[in-house]
């Protein structure tokens, strides 16, 4: 496994194990597995509704928990100072976990001061090991930064060869921020798995496209979050460590960024009121 280092001196593996979307009734098998397959990087979230679930996986793994590496993320409905503290314990309640190693705020929209301060003030507690932001622009991260004791750790963006957030990536590895890749597939949108040019690099090296990917991000130094409900992709996915794309190889698949996202508009303003209408209990 392969580490980055947060600003706090915390390491964090390259590659981690997602959960968004698994079917609740599948997610603590699923983590189970991950981590029987090496995973020990976790990431679930307030709104998926499974923090309980991964809770149970990660017990039944029979791990030393100070060997995982587990990452929630606090839902908008819960952005207020005292909302947040109670949601957090709530994710530490249904984890059935003294600790989180890295909380994030899931959206830039709502009462984000108000959140971050409360993540600052369980950062220092010791109940959150790390703090950072999800989904947010250069200006959101800095105006968070600029306005608060503790700058963010972490942010976690949709990054993939077809929208591959060069501009942004720039910007937070210029401040010691990590960035994270959700969806680093596009979930197979744009026929992503069979795309001709990551097929060809994948048969130089007899790895998979998925493989490709993961591999090119992790050598632009950004965290991977891989999902699969099936064992054997969960092993493909993880052996990446035993090959490295070149110069050439990197250059081009950055030629296929369009800078677009596959998903959602986090500037468009029906985003916002979409996204301010689902609502995540605190407790």
């Amino acid at each position: 496994m392969e580490f980055a280092t947060l600003s706090n001196g915390n390491k964090i593996p390259m590659l981690g194990f997602g959960v968004y979307q698994i079917p609740p009734e599948d997610t603590a098998k699923a983590v189970r597995e991950a981590i029987e397959i090496g995973y020990r990087h976790i990431d679930t979230a307030q709104a998926y509704f499974d923090e309980e679930q991964v809770g149970e996986g990660v017990r039944e793994s029979g791990i030393d928990r100070d060997d995982l590496f587990i990452t929630s993320k606090v839902w908008m409905s819960n952005f207020a100072y005292e909302d947040t503290i109670s949601s957090v314990n709530g994710s530490l309640r249904r984890l059935g976990t003294d600790h989180i190693d890295l909380m994030l705020l899931h959206q830039p929209f709502g009462d984000v001061f108000g959140a971050w301060r409360a993540l600052e003030e369980l950062y220092k507690d010791g109940k959150v090991r790390a703090i950072g932001v999800s989904n947010f622009s250069p200006v959101q991260v800095e105006n968070i930064t600029a306005f608060n004791t503790i700058a963010p750790m972490v942010n976690q963006i949709e990054t993939n060869p077809l929208n591959q957030q060069i501009d942004v990536h720039n910007w937070l590895a210029e401040r010691g921020i990590v960035q994270e890749a959700w969806a680093p597939f596009g979930e197979g949108r744009d026929n992503m798995f069979t795309n001709p040019v990551l097929a060809k690099i994948g048969e130089a090296h007899g790895k998979s496209v998925a493989q490709v990917i993961l591999r090119w991000l992790i050598q632009r130094g950004i965290v991977a979050l891989a999902k699969s409900t099936h064992k054997e992709r969960m092993a493909q996915n993880f052996d990446i460590f035993d090959f490295t794309l070149t110069d050439d190889e990197m250059k081009t698949i950055a030629s296929l960024d369009t800078a677009s996202s596959l998903f959602i508009d986090h500037n468009s303003p029906d985003t916002v009121k979409m996204l301010s209408q689902f609502n995540v209990p605190r407790d």
